[in-house]
C-alpha cells in the first residue's frame, strides 16, 4: 500500500496534489485492502466496488478543477447500514431487510455526493443500531482491529472498525446512546455525535427519533471537522434540523482555545471504572492543568436517572418506530414472503422469525411502557427527568454564575471487552454507555478522541468526551484539536 496506518484525509489530499497517486489508484489500494481485511475484522457488509472505481474514474478527469472546491474530493469513506444511498442495499444488519434497496438518498449522502467524496460500502452494526458491540448483527462479527478477540463497540462498530484499521479514510454512524463516541473510544479513533438538529437524520433508519443523530468517525479531529461541515445544515425533510452556520466550525484559534474553561463531573467519577480507564483520564486532565487550563469540578446531579431514563425513553419509540417492519414491506426475506389467512398470525410469524434477540426485547420493553395504566408511571415520568439532566447541563454552561465553556468526561467505563463477555447478560452491555448516554437525552455535542496513543505500544486504546453547548460544536473541536495537535502530538 502506499499509505500507513497514519493516512488521513489531510495526507489524502497531499498525495493528491503533488500527484503521488490517482484517486483511481488510491480508490483501488482502499478496496483491496479493504477486502482482504474484511475477512479478519468484518467491518463491511457489502463492497461498492464498481461504483466506487467507476467515480474514481470520473473524478481524475475533473481533479484540476476540483481538487479545490471540496476537501472531501474523492476520499474513500464507509457508510453505517442504517443510512440510505440509492440503488444499493440497506439492511440496519437486520434479516427483516435483508433485501430491502433504497430508493433515494439520505440527506447526509446527498451532500458528500455533493463534495464528491466516495462510498466503499456499507459498514456493519447491531441490528437497527440496538447494541453496545456489534455482536448484535444478523449477519456478521465485527472485531476490534487492536485485538481481534474483542469487540469494536457499538452499534457503530463497523464503522469505527473500519477507519482504525485504515480500510478507510472515514465514515459515518450514528449515536443514539454512545453509538459514535463509544465504539470511537474502543476502537481508538475519533468520533463525533452532533447537537440533536444539527445534521438531518432524513434517509436514515430511525431507532429512537428524538435521540438519534448521524455524525462522522476519523483519524483526526480536523478530518472529522471535514466530514462533520459537509453533513451539517438545516434540510427541509427534517423539521428538527436547525440553521445553525458552521461554515466556520473549523477555524481553529489555539489562542482562544486556552481561554475555555473546563468542567469536570464528580459524578462520572465515583468508581465502575476499569483501572486503565482511570489512569488515562487522571492523565488527559493532568495534561490540560499543566498546560495551563482552568479546570474545576462540577455537579450533574441527575446523571444517576440517565440509564433508567434511557432504557424507557429509547424502546417507547423503537417499539413505534419498528411497528413498520412486517416481514411484507420492504422486500422480506424469501423465506418469509407469503401470507397466511390471517394477517395477525402473518405479522407474529414473520417479526418472530425475522427480528434477533435485542430488538425484541426492546420491542416488548417499549410496548409495555406506553401502554394504558404505565404510560405516565413510566414514559411521562422519564421524559420529566430527561428534563431535569438538561437543567444541569445548562446550569453548568452558565457562564454569567461561573459556569464552564466544555465539559471533559470518560466515554466508557472500560476498555473493550471480549466478544461474547456480556451478550448473556444485557444489563452489564447496557451499563457500557453509562458515561454517553446523558449527551444524547440532553441533545447536545459530544466528541470522542483518544487520551494518548498508549494503545499503540500494545495496549487497548481509552478514550474521552468533550461535551459541549447545543450547537457549539466549534469549542469542542477547537479543544479537540489542541489537545489532540499540542498535547499529544505536539
Amino acid at each position: 500500500m502506499f499509505f500507513d496506518k497514519n493516512f488521513t484525509i489531510e495526507k489524502y489530499r497531499q498525495g493528491l496534489k503533488s500527484r503521488k497517486f490517482s484517486i483511481t489508484e488510491a480508490v483501488g489500494e482502499f478496496l483491496g485492502y479493504a477486502k482482504k481485511e474484511n475477512e479478519k475484522i468484518g467491518a463491511f457488509l457489502h463492497f461498492s466496488e464498481d461504483e466506487a472505481l467507476f467515480q474514481a474514474k470520473e473524478m481524475d478527469k475533473d481533479i484540476e478543477s476540483e481538487l479545490e472546491v471540496s476537501p472531501l474530493f474523492g476520499v474513500p469513506m464507509g457508510i453505517k447500514d442504517n443510512i440510505l444511498i440509492s440503488g444499493q442495499k440497506a439492511t440496519a444488519a437486520s434479516k427483516i431487510l435483508e433485501n430491502y434497496v433504497a430508493s433515494y438518498d439520505a440527506t447526509v449522502i446527498k451532500n458528500l455526493k455533493r463534495d464528491r467524496a466516495i462510498f466503499l460500502g456499507k459498514t456493519n452494526l447491531d441490528e437497527f443500531a440496538m447494541g453496545s458491540s456489534t455482536e448484535n448483527s444478523a449477519f456478521q462479527l465485527t472485531r476490534n482491529p487492536y485485538d481481534i478477540s474483542r469487540v469494536p463497540g457499538g452499534s457503530s462498530g463497523g464503522s469505527a472498525a473500519a477507519v482504525a484499521a485504515n480500510m478507510a479514510l472515514g465514515a459515518l454512524g450514528s449515536d443514539t446512546g454512545g453509538s459514535i463516541r463509544q465504539p470511537a473510544g474502543f476502537c481508538g479513533i475519533v468520533g463525533l455525535k452532533p447537537t440533536y438538529g444539527a445534521v438531518s437524520r432524513y434517509g436514515v433508519i430511525a431507532l429512537a427519533s428524538s435521540l438519534d443523530q448521524i455524525g462522522p468517525f476519523a483519524k483526526t479531529v480536523k478530518d472529522a471537522t471535514v466530514i462533520f461541515k459537509s453533513i451539517a445544515g438545516h434540510d427541509d425533510m427534517d423539521s428538527t434540523t436547525s440553521d445553525t452556520d458552521y461554515s466556520k466550525v473549523d477555524n481553529f484559534n489555539d489562542v482562544e482555545v486556552k481561554k475555555l474553561v473546563i468542567g469536570i463531573p464528580k459524578e462520572y467519577f465515583i468508581g465502575g471504572m476499569s483501572p486503565e480507564v482511570e489512569k488515562e483520564m487522571d492523565e488527559a486532565i493532568g495534561r490540560m492543568r499543566r498546560d495551563g487550563f482552568e479546570v474545576k469540578e462540577i455537579s450533574l446531579p441527575n446523571t444517576k436517572y440517565a440509564l433508567s431514563c434511557y432504557y424507557i425513553i429509547l424502546p417507547a419509540e423503537a417499539s413505534a418506530n419498528l411497528a413498520r417492519y412486517d416481514g411484507i414491506r420492504y422486500s422480506a426475506p424469501a423465506e418469509l414472503k407469503g401470507m397466511d389467512i390471517n394477517l395477525l398470525s402473518t405479522y407474529l410469524k414473520n417479526r418472530g422469525a425475522a427480528l434477533g434477540d435485542e430488538p425484541r426485547r426492546r420491542i416488548l420493553l417499549g410496548t409495555f411502557v406506553l401502554s394504558s395504566g404505565y404510560y405516565d408511571a413510566y414514559y411521562a415520568k422519564a421524559q420529566k427527568v430527561r428534563r431535569l439532566m438538561l437543567d444541569d447541563f445548562l446550569k453548568a454552561f452558565d457562564k454569567v454564575n461561573g459556569g464552564v465553556d466544555a465539559i471533559m468526561a470518560p466515554v466508557a467505563p472500560s476498555t473493550a471487552f471480549k466478544i461474547g463477555e456480556k451478550t448473556d447478560d444485557p444489563l452489564s452491555m447496557y451499563l457500557s454507555d453509562i458515561f454517553t448516554i446523558p449527551v444524547n437525552l440532553a441533545g447536545l455535542p459530544g466528541l470522542s478522541l483518544p487520551t494518548s496513543k498508549n494503545f499503540i505500544k500494545g495496549k487497548l486504546p481509552v478514550n474521552f468526551q468533550i461535551i459541549g453547548r447545543h450547537f457549539d460544536e466549534k469549542t469542542i473541536l477547537a479543544l479537540g484539536n489542541y489537545y489532540e495537535t499540542q498535547l499529544i502530538n505536539g
